[in-house]
């Protein structure tokens, strides 16, 4: 239900764009500084299934729920290799499968072409790790090499998997009574450790010639307070099933606003664990320091990328930096279950019908509450500005199609569905790149039409931001022939934008002129005899517009008429 009940949002809406006006094999495109990220497993992803349907999200959905089966899958192997067929299993896979804490990681399309892959890496590598560990058979060896370097063409932070997996097998031996834990691990999976190494080097080789580094904020303040901000709004009452309760100023993704109870019963949850398995297991110790310790380490290296003085701690509150903890701690609760139990540990604790009523009583209440988490993220979720505006505008050029031949000017879609910081993938002739039943874009059109903020296509004037000062010859204008080039005079100047320009022209014959402002790129329109009038996207800077013919003979006059910017008729 929740991938069905979502729509593309933000980075799924450049992913859309790239698929469209890129080649899906290009280097420009597989290897692109998305964000930071280093990616191209999952753009080649998101490109063949746009591709293949454009704008259309049963593809994504439908990608979400194999991506998170397979992560799934991978999981409950591995958390089989460490506990084996038993009932206690289902203690670490509940809370992985139902804990909120993963919810917007899943939900939102471009996160999880990042995440679920890595995720189904991670919990595959530790499993193959434990079972070079235990057989020497070389063949797990390479098949968590492999399945690592996969997992890296999703999500660089995939380069944790090594690491992770090599913890987890020192743990593994150190609470089974090994007092070398550490040279054991190291010694039975060496040949796996050195290759992923290897391949971790080479990966951060091309990251470093990929990525801009300048990104990069060393604000520890800010990074210190959005940690914290995860932690208490959203790691700890996420054990409890919550937050039960989300934010969202559209078009920012929902943040997790838990209340005061959820928060409370949060903390009662982590202090009743920590005390019952002190209790309880021997050799445990470690087992949490290291589930405290990839809490914080999963996220400071993502704030520091992403953090200054100006941002706003609720982005700590998103909770999509943590679908990984959620898969690292259940293989550490895996882990802490294999420990042996202390000798004098009470009693209650060991196998009993009570003891079965009782966990399997808070285990429906985890999934009650985590269900209601999830519930409340989709309603948020929901309040996706981009579905009715990309369906009304799909619909609106599917008609214009079919009623007129005339180009569109490009333009920048409602900021609302994708912001100016996204150019160019925030044109409409990126995002609608791929439809078939659209008119063309081009840099000049006889009838202007826009879409407007509610998606619909609407006839479009041009505004009066500039004006084309009469020109110096009676009955014309300006006059330009394909020898001699004119400027046309504005009534003040313009700032660098793509402007709009409104040109009442006469001319002798078919053919086309170039027209560029001060500071700014040449511009091709066609033109066509006898008077007339034609709309063009004129990017740039300046005082003027300069206007060449270019067509052997063509000779054109050029009246008055507006510069600026496209609004509704």
């Amino acid at each position: 239900m929740l991938a069905f009940g979502g729509y593309f949002y933000w980075d799924d809406l450049i992913l859309v764009g790239k698929a469209g006006t890129e080649g899906l094999l290009s280097p420009s495109y597989l290897f692109d500084d998305h964000d930071g990220h280093v990616m191209p497993g999952a753009f080649l992803v998101a490109g063949v299934i746009t591709r293949l349907a454009p704008l259309d999200w049963t593809g994504p959905a439908i990608s979400l729920v194999v991506l998170q089966l397979l992560a799934s899958l991978a999981l409950l192997r591995a958390l089989w290799v460490i506990l084996g067929w038993r009932w206690v299993l289902l203690i670490p896979l509940t809370f992985a499968l139902f804990t909120p804490l993963g919810v917007p990681g899943f939900a939102w399309w471009a996160a999880a072409l990042n995440s679920l892959p890595m995720l189904a890496a991670l919990a595959w590598v530790c499993a193959d790790a434990i079972l070079l560990v235990r057989t020497a058979n070389l063949r797990y060896a390479a098949t968590g090499v492999l399945v690592y370097f996969g997992g890296l063409l999703f999500f660089e932070k995939a380069a944790v998997i090594p690491f992770v997996a090599f913890a987890v097998v020192a743990l593994l031996c150190h609470v089974q009574g090994d007092r070398a834990a550490v040279r054991t691990a190291w010694r039975a999976g060496k040949w796996l450790w050195i290759a992923s190494l290897l391949v971790t080097l080479a990966w951060v080789a091309v990251y470093l010639a990929v990525v801009n580094h300048r990104r990069w904020s060393f604000d520890l303040s800010m990074t210190w307070d959005l940690l914290s901000r995860s932690i208490t709004h959203g790691i700890v009452p996420g054990l409890a099933g919550g937050p039960w309760h989300w934010d969202r100023w559209a078009p920012a993704s929902p943040w997790a606003t838990p209340p005061p109870l959820a928060m409370a019963l949060g903390w009662l949850v982590l202090i009743g664990l920590l005390a019952l398995s002190l209790a309880r297991k021997q050799r445990i110790g470690a087992v949490w320091l290291t589930a405290a310790g990839y809490a914080a380490a999963c996220q400071v290296p993502i704030y520091l990328l992403r953090s200054s003085r100006f941002t706003a701690l609720e982005l700590a509150q998103t909770l999509r930096y943590l679908p990984d903890l959620v898969v690292v701690l259940a293989l550490l609760t895996a882990v802490a279950l294999q420990a042996p139990n202390r000798p004098a540990s009470a009693r209650w604790l060991d196998t009993s019908p009570p003891r079965a009523i009782a966990t399997t009583g808070l285990a429906a209440l985890f999934v009650t509450s985590s269900l209601y988490s999830t519930a409340t993220f989709l309603t948020s979720w929901r309040d996706n500005p981009a579905q009715p505006y990309l369906q009304r505008a799909e619909a609106s050029l599917a008609a214009a199609h079919a009623n007129s031949t005339a180009p569109l000017l490009d333009q920048e879609v409602d900021p609302l569905v994708l912001q100016r910081v996204a150019y160019p993938e925030n044109l409409a002739s990126h995002m609608f790149a791929l439809l078939r039943n659209r008119p063309e874009f081009a840099s000049a059109t006889t009838q202007l039409r826009m879409i407007d903020s509610s998606g619909r296509l609407v006839a479009a004037r041009v505004t009066w931001v500039r004006t084309i000062a009469p020109g110096p010859m009676p009955q014309c204008g300006y006059f330009t022939q394909p020898d001699r080039p004119v400027r046309l005079k504005l009534d003040g100047p313009l700032l660098p934008a793509d402007w709009t320009a409104e040109f009442n022209y006469l001319a002798n014959s078919d053919g086309s002129m170039t027209v560029s402002l001060t500071e700014g790129p040449d511009v091709k329109v066609p033109v066509h005899p006898g008077l007339n009038r034609v709309f063009a996207r004129v990017p740039g800077a300046g005082d003027a517009i300069t206007v060449r013919a270019n067509t052997t003979a063509l000779s054109l006059c050029i009246a008055s008429g507006p510069v600026g910017f496209l609004a509704p008729a």
